[in-house]
């Protein structure tokens, strides 16, 4: 049995409804890739009936689309697939996941935090070679898949991490899980 979502999962276009639709039992809304514009109403009336999870492709134009979609909806969820698993014959995006990394990545969906925190700072990425480092990207990589937030680069990171309401301690046990691989 698949697992029920409640929230309604904003993607960006039809062959992400099928992917998601295959993994979980949820009502799921595209907004046509850069059109989002003028498919916000169908996002709104989304956002003010069940709440939203944002699910975009793991590439520039999804970043810009979540974006976009974030100033509009603060409390809207984001859920995160990481490049390796959103690609297939070197096309990225969420319809080229499996069903398991789509529902890993809605299980580890989070909210931005709605008061501005400054835990992490640049200091604690560069000492746990996070960035500064010849596999620093590598190791943000990783990180990312582990906390679900998807890939960064080291100014990314720090936002995200504090953005998202991480805490010390899930940070470090993150990175102690990344190191452990």
């Amino acid at each position: 049995m698949k697992p029920h979502i409640k929230e309604i999962i904003v993607v960006e276009g039809r062959d992400d409804i099928t992917a998601v639709k295959a993994a979980v039992d949820a009502e799921v809304v595209a907004v046509n890739g850069f059109s989002v514009g003028k498919n916000i109403e169908k996002v709104k009336a989304a956002y003010e009936r069940k709440g939203i999870v944002v699910l975009t492709d793991p590439d520039f134009a999804g970043l810009k689309i979540r974006d976009y979609i974030q100033k509009r909806f603060p409390e809207a969820k984001h859920a995160y697939i990481n490049r390796a698993e959103g690609t297939k014959n070197g096309d990225i995006g969420v319809e080229n996941a499996s069903p398991e990394a789509i529902i890993k990545a809605l299980e580890k969906a989070r909210c931005e935090s709605s008061e501005k925190r400054e835990v992490f700072k640049p200091e604690i990425l560069i000492e746990h070679r996070l960035t500064g480092y010849p596999d620093s990207k590598t190791l943000r990589e990783k990180l990312g898949k582990v906390l679900g937030i998807g890939y960064s680069n080291g100014k990314q990171l720090l936002s995200k991490l504090n953005r998202y309401d991480i805490s010390m301690e899930e940070f470090l046990e993150a990175v102690k899980k990344v190191n452990e691989k």
